[in-house]
């Protein structure tokens, strides 16, 4: 089984729309100011679209987190349990679900605004040990940002690396979140040791690094993969197997510590949005890495060029079908087996 902790949240996604429902049928001319958009709640968060995006692939999934018992709350746990993800490592409180308004640009990527003051999520409590069959474990995203939380998180994650489960981190920078960025990267860091892969997009490498604006799942400007590629092989040396870097429409990359560098092109989509896109990479590769019997340091550490093609291969073809649709809506196994 895969465990992934972190947490759950709505999206409140704009939906496109000329006329405010309020004066449609009336003849009203608004003004531009008068035309706000609906904003339709999406079931969310990088872990929970991870786990989803797991199970819907078909691979045994668990969540792990603390989820209101507000109404979002109810939905996001019956998305989960809709999608086949095990629900017994999810704590419950009566605070409010968080809340992430999202703004969608013209080329589909999003940004993100958060309400996450006494949220349920951030009173996540660190579990007893997870049970024995669980194989590897995701974090990533406001998790191990947002406190009390994230100190929960981050105990997690050194427990069960040092019990020898398979670790896999996906920062997924929402630096608005972040008040203190050097702090956050001095933490970054010492998380590397637990680590078996990292995760990450190469605008958020090149935030780590100390060099732009991590903001999401696109590529960082174009010159930046030289400052991205150096830091990344410090992050190598300090822990992790490999590290993965989604890098928008030039597709995917992978770096080993071992030596070695390999890129497959992305797939060719019309995109509506990139909401979960990099979710659902995180699922993919710990989906393929598990075909490969992979899920552990070494064998990651000895795959070679062309099963790393496969792996990015198949990741490349899952994002795209998200990105075909709007909202995190990751494929199904069937649907990539075309």
């Amino acid at each position: 089984m895969i465990v992934v902790a972190g947490e759950a949240l709505i999206d409140l996604v704009p939906s496109p729309q000329d006329t405010p429902p309020s004066l449609e049928g009336t003849g009203a001319n608004p003004t531009s100011d008068d035309r706000l958009p609906a904003l339709l709640p999406r079931r969310g968060g990088g872990p929970y679209n991870t786990a989803v995006a797991l199970g819907r692939l078909g691979s045994p999934a668990a969540f792990c987190s603390r989820i209101s018992t507000d109404s979002f709350g109810e939905a996001l746990l019956q998305g989960l349990v809709g999608g086949g993800v095990d629900t017994s490592l999810v704590q419950r409180g009566s605070e409010p679900t968080t809340l992430a308004v999202a703004d969608i640009s013209p080329d589909g990527s999003a940004g993100y605004g958060f309400y996450a003051d006494g949220t349920a999520d951030r009173l996540f409590a660190l579990p007893p040990a997870l049970p024995a069959g669980v194989r590897a474990l995701s974090l990533g995203t406001c998790s191990l940002v947002l406190e009390p939380g994230a100190s929960a998180y981050e105990s997690l994650l050194r427990r069960e690396a040092r019990r020898g489960v398979f670790t896999a981190l996906d920062p997924n920078i929402r630096s608005g979140l972040i008040p203190d960025p050097d702090a956050y990267r001095a933490r970054f860091l010492s998380w590397l040791p637990d680590l078996a892969l990292l995760k990450l997009s190469e605008e958020d490498a090149l935030w780590l690094a100390g060099a732009g604006a991590g903001t999401g799942d696109g590529a960082a400007p174009g010159g930046a993969w030289e400052a991205v590629a150096a830091a990344a092989q410090g992050w190598l040396a300090a822990g992790p197997a490999a590290i993965v870097l989604t890098r928008g429409a030039d597709g995917l990359t992978v770096l080993r510590r071992g030596g070695g560098e390999l890129t497959v092109p992305g797939e060719r989509v019309t995109v509506v949005d990139t909401i979960g896109a990099g979710d659902t990479v995180n699922a993919a590769l710990l989906h393929r890495l598990d075909a490969h019997d992979a899920l552990s340091y070494a064998a990651v550490a000895a795959l070679g060029d062309d099963d790393w093609r496969d792996i990015l291969r198949f990741a490349a073809r899952a994002a795209a079908v998200t990105c075909s649709r709007a909202g995190a809506e990751p494929p199904f196994a069937a649907e990539l087996a075309a």
